[in-house]
């Protein structure tokens, strides 16, 4: 079999994210389409995986997955060709390249970078409606920053996750910046590894926090499992997967 390693990205819109497994299986997946195009081209079964699980509706600027197929005479060009010319319009291959048969795309994954988009424009951008959540009241940027400070470093993220079974839920977050320029407003979260629904829940007590429905202390005390409200998951259309860390 031969190893590929890819840099997708795609629109998560209509997709019930990367992957569906168990009793919430589903074929509308991004890895699905890919799978069900390589299968086309092989007749075989392809092996697929990806540096980190997008939800459904969350979107991709550069996802790194790994391919195994059995067919030892593709080059990376003619596999980016033909994915490319098969595969949904809002599924894009940036780069194909060959692998080293251990490379793993999720187990060899070191960090990832996570961005929300907020239109915080007095009037909702028509264009940006798909892409980014819209608010009409400027959030407090420096009362988000400090709410994002208390993420900073390893902490227990079980309030944070919606993950049903997980080993461990303690993660590392190595950075967060939040930027205001224009009518956008960007917020960035790197970490070693996000549990199901961990970015938009972060993201949700940082909007809160905004808004001024929250302290920015809330969210230590959250750290801490101390008995707090949580907020709601920021909308998934205005996250995007930016990046994966090797």
């Amino acid at each position: 079999m031969s190893n590929y390693v890819m840099v997708i990205q795609y629109d998560g819109g209509r997709y019930d994210g990367w992957q569906r497994m168990g009793n919430e299986r589903s074929d509308n997946t991004v890895q699905g389409k890919i799978a069900e195009v390589l299968r086309r081209m092989t007749g075989s079964e392809p092996e697929i995986n990806c540096g980190c699980r997008t939800e459904k509706g969350v979107h991709a600027y550069g996802q790194v997955i790994n391919v195994r197929i059995d067919n030892d005479g593709t080059s990376p060009v003619e596999l980016k060709n033909y994915l490319s010319r098969y595969l949904p319009r809002d599924i894009g291959v940036i780069s194909v390249d060959r692998a080293d048969d251990r490379f793993h795309a999720q187990l060899n994954a070191r960090s990832a970078e996570y961005m929300y988009r907020l239109d915080v424009g007095k009037n909702p951008d028509v264009f940006m409606r798909r892409y980014a959540y819209h608010t009409f009241d400027m959030p407090d940027i420096d009362a988000m920053r400090k709410a994002a400070s208390y993420f900073i470093g390893e902490h227990d993220y079980k309030l944070f996750t919606t993950a049903k079974k997980s080993k461990s839920t303690v993660r590392n977050i190595e950075d967060i910046q939040i930027e205001h320029k224009g009518n956008e407003v960007t917020i960035r979260i790197i970490a070693n590894d996000f549990m199901h629904n961990m970015a938009r829940l972060m993201v949700g007590m940082l909007l809160d926090v905004g808004g001024g429905l929250k302290k920015p202390e809330t969210v230590k005390d959250a750290l801490e499992l101390k008995s707090v409200t949580m907020s709601f998951p920021a909308e998934a259309y205005g996250l995007f997967l930016e990046k994966v860390n090797y």
